[in-house]
């Protein structure tokens, strides 16, 4: 179906979908300007289409989100929000009407964790190892750079650790024209800027034991969750129902290549 933004609403996932009716509050900070909206089932932590990265930010967000949940680690649950050109908005400033215009049609949204804090810098040498190994092999796995001592990218809430923001991953999909054969072969990943980067001397012992638990089904099964509306956006001249779902697996190729033995952000 093809709403009045003129984006399809055809969704081959089941994650649930709600209508904004109100954007309550945005975020500042960094290039991805979530904001918060009110919907019948409460509120979520949305991100928007319109924002710097588009949709390929979203793509990554599900795809990491999956894979962290397949480890064990926490992570906000994912819905699909539809945002209409007559949502209300508390928010008025120029550079959040222009990112809501151009953000109409399917956003993604997340758990709104209520009373969350983020995990501080003093925290970080606390963490036990399975964590952090945990948190540092995904983060080599899908090449994501955002999680760094000044940026942890962690929250508390509910006596548990969240990973969150991982829109920064999957670096390769922005130009699919260079990822050749080899390429997930070749991408290594700068250990020391992680903000678990001292714990990558324990990684070795945990790798077997990580990389068992991401399967080809559990990958399908991932990359199953990204809507045509978000992928279709990053296809130049359009794209058909076949098209899109190579694409679809082309996600779950390149991290199925990486993620043989020996996998090259091991040492």
């Amino acid at each position: 179906m093809i709403t009045a933004t003129g984006i399809s609403t055809d969704i081959p996932t089941d994650i649930p979908t709600y209508a904004a009716h109100r954007v309550i509050s945005a975020d500042r900070h960094g290039s991805s300007r979530p904001v918060v909206v009110k919907t019948d089932a409460g509120y979520f932590h949305t991100k928007l289409r319109g924002a710097a990265q588009g949709t390929a930010a979203l793509v990554a967000e599900i795809i990491v989100a999956g894979l962290a949940e397949a480890l064990g680690l926490w992570v906000p649950s994912r819905v699909l929000i539809a945002i209409e050109p007559t949502i209300q908005s508390d928010i008025q400033e120029d550079e959040f009407v222009d990112l809501l215009a151009a953000s109409h049609g399917i956003n993604l949204g997340f758990q709104y964790l209520e009373g969350a804090r983020d995990i501080r810098a003093d925290e970080i040498a606390t963490i036990d190892e399975e964590f952090a190994c945990k948190v540092l092999w995904l983060d080599a796995l899908v090449m994501n750079v955002d999680r760094t001592v000044h940026n942890p990218n962690m929250m508390r809430s509910q006596q548990q650790r969240w990973v969150i923001d991982h829109g920064a991953a999957l670096p390769f999909q922005y130009n699919w024209a260079a990822v050749m054969e080899e390429s997930p072969r070749r991408s290594a990943y700068a250990m020391h800027h992680h903000i678990f980067g001292d714990r990558a001397k324990n990684l070795e012992r945990w790798d077997k034991h990580l990389a068992a638990m991401v399967s080809k089904p559990i990958l399908q099964s991932v990359v199953s969750q990204i809507p045509d509306c978000f992928l279709q956006p990053l296809m130049p001249g359009g794209a058909s129902a076949k098209t899109i779902e190579r694409r679809r697996q082309a996600y779950a190729a390149f991290l199925w290549k990486r993620l043989k033995s020996p996998r090259p952000f091991i040492d």
